[in-house]
């Protein structure tokens, strides 16, 4: 599950039919903020404009240790890329259906007594984590290589399962079903008031969407977020799935996410700065005709589901080396279109602006002496 930044100038995003912009809430002295996921209070606006959300403006990073925003020291900066064309273009994202609302939500699953649970479970908040990234023991790393093997066995029991007609959540009935099974929590599940057990967004739904019973059309895309709770430990990955026969816009828009996460995963290592991963990211995207979603990080992972350090997927400066011991998630949102999102009024579901389709693939990465290992890589029932 993704952290998630707020930006643009006074307004985030543009206010359509029954959706509903977000503002932060800790007021607009700042061009751009960066807040872990719910940090900052959030209420919605009603506005008909833009607030000039611009590529090439910098933000702060997320802040950890406390619920409050922080408008400095900047981080971030994105390249400048947009003109005046781009504004006014019409770009044909391929045939698919838009989603622009959320369907029936059933109440959530229960949870065994028997299983642990992440402190959040009953309260829906969770404990302060640490000020500074996680260095494991050898039995810290083997503790997330259980969760993670675990994660990666439940993505692939979806992806062995998924198919049109399937409801999403039938999905998340699936992920809960097979996280219980093997004694673990699904970490989703009322973190922050999440009502399921996994994210599944379709189509033009960037991420966070909540599983509904609207049933998988064929020619969708579909990306599922399962993180699982076992050992005191989360492991967390995505997979975005092609639902029957895709249109080609489609089918280059997935290849060219899962490309992204692939290529900017490869060059993790001991010394590497973090800021690496999101300009890998963007150049990679650049190439491919498409474009980053910057509103969403990935975050550093261990006992605690989100944590420094925050991974910016987009062109920046944010400080940091990564060390051996690490855990961290490289999931970046990848577009068809143009960067901006907007939240329906669940207050999780991010959908993009113009309707584009998004695509997302997310692992959680060890860094190791000699360079990382992807522990959320399914290795095959074995899980060895």
């Amino acid at each position: 599950m993704t952290g998630v930044l707020a930006r643009g100038a006074g307004l985030a995003c543009l206010v359509a039919g029954s959706r509903k912009a977000l503002v932060c809430g800790c007021g607009e002295a700042t061009n751009t903020l960066s807040i872990s996921t719910a940090a900052c209070p959030w209420k919605a606006v009603t506005a008909w404009s833009v607030g000039g959300v611009r590529r090439g403006t910098p933000w702060a990073p997320a802040t950890h240790s406390t619920g409050s925003c922080i408008t400095s020291p900047q981080h971030t900066m994105t390249e400048q890329r947009r003109g005046v064309w781009d504004l006014f273009r019409r770009v044909n994202f391929g045939s698919y259906a838009v989603l622009d609302n959320v369907g029936e939500v059933s109440l959530p699953q229960p949870v065994p007594a028997h299983i642990p649970r992440p402190p959040y479970a009953e309260t829906g908040e969770p404990l302060p984590p640490p000020a500074t990234p996680d260095i494991h023991s050898l039995s810290g790393e083997e503790a997330m290589r259980n969760a993670c093997r675990l994660a990666a066995e439940v993505q692939n029991a979806v992806k062995e399962n998924i198919k049109a007609g399937m409801t999403t959540e039938e999905v998340d009935a699936l992920v809960h079903n097979r996280a219980i099974d093997a004694g673990a929590y699904p970490s989703p599940l009322n973190y922050r008031g999440f009502p399921k057990s996994v994210c599944t967004s379709v189509n033009n739904v960037a991420c966070h969407g909540i599983p509904d019973d609207r049933p998988l059309m064929d020619g969708d895309i579909v990306s599922v977020d399962v993180t699982v709770f076992i050992g005191g430990y989360h492991g967390d990955c995505c997979e975005t799935y092609m639902i029957g026969e895709v249109d080609d816009p489609g089918r280059h828009l997935v290849r060219a996410a899962r490309r992204c996460r692939d290529e900017a995963i490869a060059l993790c290592g001991p010394g590497v700065p973090f800021y690496a991963i999101g300009n890998r990211v963007e150049r990679v995207a650049e190439k491919e005709g498409v474009r980053v979603v910057p509103c969403f990080i990935g975050h550093g992972i261990s006992n605690y589901f989100h944590g420094p350090p925050d991974i910016y997927h987009c062109y920046n400066f944010y400080p940091g080396e990564m060390e051996p011991g690490m855990t961290f998630t490289v999931e970046p949102v990848i577009t068809q279109g143009k960067e901006e999102v907007v939240l329906l009024e669940d207050g999780w579901t991010a959908v993009m602006l113009d309707n584009a389709r998004a695509a997302q693939f997310e692992h959680t990465v060890l860094i190791t002496d000699s360079g990382h290992e992807i522990l959320t890589e399914f290795k095959g029932n074995g899980g060895q």
